[in-house]
């Protein structure tokens, strides 16, 4: 449980470097990320946890 705490800290460090370094090219991505097409942010998301377990595989 300790381990998955640490994860969701270092998620929400992570999350807030770049709407804390440049918020306005944060705004503008988030912008033109939200016009995608549901199939598109489907795909990404699939690439995303795919990447992620692929870490986590590794660093096992």
């Amino acid at each position: 449980m300790n381990e998955i705490l640490h994860a969701i800290a270092l998620l929400l460090v992570i999350e807030g470097i770049m709407p804390f370094l440049n918020p306005a090219m944060w705004r503008e991505t988030m912008q033109q990320i939200s016009q995608l097409p549901d199939n598109i942010l489907r795909w990404v998301g699939l690439g995303s946890m795919l990447l992620g377990v692929v870490i986590l595989y590794a660093l096992r």
